[in-house]
């Protein structure tokens, strides 16, 4: 089968598009076998190619977690999809009987892997994963859309409504508008009543992102974003941070803060490892929050709200598979503004 992959790792000169790549077998029992027809790229892929601690790939690898397909087979137990359903896949995978997926909490799994980056991804023509991990795509929900919704928008729901509970009237910062986890965060806080801040370099971003509803614009490369805000508030600070940068945002995201205020983050795209006043911690009864992806029930609202039309993913660009370099070339430039997604097949 034709699939985009790495036989090791460091920069985009990595990738190899092959047509010659063994297609994965069925199990007996719990999965399916998709024909996937779009998928869609996301950050996590380029540290993939460059290399993460403690993960070993098996050349040929393939790339990519985000995608949606036809269903061509399932296990003889599986009845909650059938051959012919169009389907979106949540990229997380998780054990299904350690105490944390018993309580419902997949991404805390004790054996939590992602597609693309610890399993085989979805930049190939088929994958098998479990049929707890696809979803029937609702209707009227385009290829493009349906592949590049899954990760960043469950990763930014988690995020928002689970862990921050970002509530009506919330004052929230977003880091990085442009990015998928950024702008599904940004739909999601306004739909739930926040007033929205976001930061870009871009002028074109900005200007994007005010048109999606966001109220506050701040350009980071010009100003001190934790100073302009205190500037903007009276010195109150924003309620709730969404920081998935790390090192080069943390004192500002920090900075930013009211009292009592949440900062959840989920990345570390500027470096994993980061400096802090204890005291300021304390005095200012921060709450400091990690979150990973997200679990079933969060799965299904974020479905139910793409049926609803609530929660869209913008697209950036759609780029064939066997011109996969150049989208992961869009990605890397950091200049897209919405979800890079790659088409695999055509109906």
């Amino acid at each position: 089968m034709r699939a985009l992959t790495i036989d090791g790792h460091g920069g985009l000169e990595q990738l190899r598009f092959r047509d010659d790549v063994a297609p994965p077998g069925l199990p007996n029992s719990g999965a399916v076998r998709l024909r996937l027809l779009a998928a869609a790229l996301n950050r996590l892929d380029l540290w993939t190619i460059g290399g993460l601690p403690s993960v070993t790939i098996t050349p040929p690898w393939i790339l990519g977690g985000d995608g949606m397909g036809v269903v061509e087979e399932v296990s003889a137990d599986v009845s909650s999809v059938k051959v012919g359903d169009r389907v979106l896949i949540n990229p997380g995978l998780s054990c299904r009987t350690c105490a944390y997926c018993l309580k419902g909490e997949q991404p805390l799994c004790v054996r939590f892997r992602l597609l693309g980056e610890h399993h085989p991804g979805t930049l190939a023509e088929q994958i098998v994963v479990p049929a707890t991990n696809v979803r029937r795509v609702p209707d009227g929900v385009s290829d493009e859309i349906a592949a590049a919704f899954t990760l960043a928008t469950l990763t930014a729901w988690r995020m928002c409504v689970s862990r921050a509970q970002v509530r009506a009237g919330d004052e929230v910062l977003i880091w990085g508008i442009g990015g998928g986890v950024a702008l599904a965060a940004l739909q999601i806080c306004k739909a739930r009543g926040a007033r929205v801040w976001v930061t870009s370099s871009s002028a074109d971003k900005l200007e994007r992102a005010r048109q999606l509803g966001a109220d506050e614009l701040l350009d980071h490369s010009t100003m001190h974003v934790a100073t302009e805000i205190r500037a903007r508030t009276g010195k109150r600070g924003v309620d709730v941070v969404i920081d998935s940068i790390g090192a080069r945002t943390w004192e500002q995201s920090l900075g930013s803060l009211a009292r009592a205020g949440r900062l959840v983050t989920c990345g570390g795209t500027s470096g994993p490892l980061l400096s802090m006043d204890v005291r300021k911690l304390f005095w200012n009864q921060w709450n400091i929050l990690g979150s990973t992806m997200g679990n079933d029930a969060e799965f299904e609202a974020i479905v139910a709200e793409l049926g609803a039309g609530r929660l869209v993913p913008p697209i950036d660009s759609v780029h064939e598979l066997a011109e996969g370099r150049a989208a992961f070339e869009r990605l890397e430039s950091g200049q897209q503004f919405g979800k890079v997604v790659v088409r695999i097949a055509h109906e």
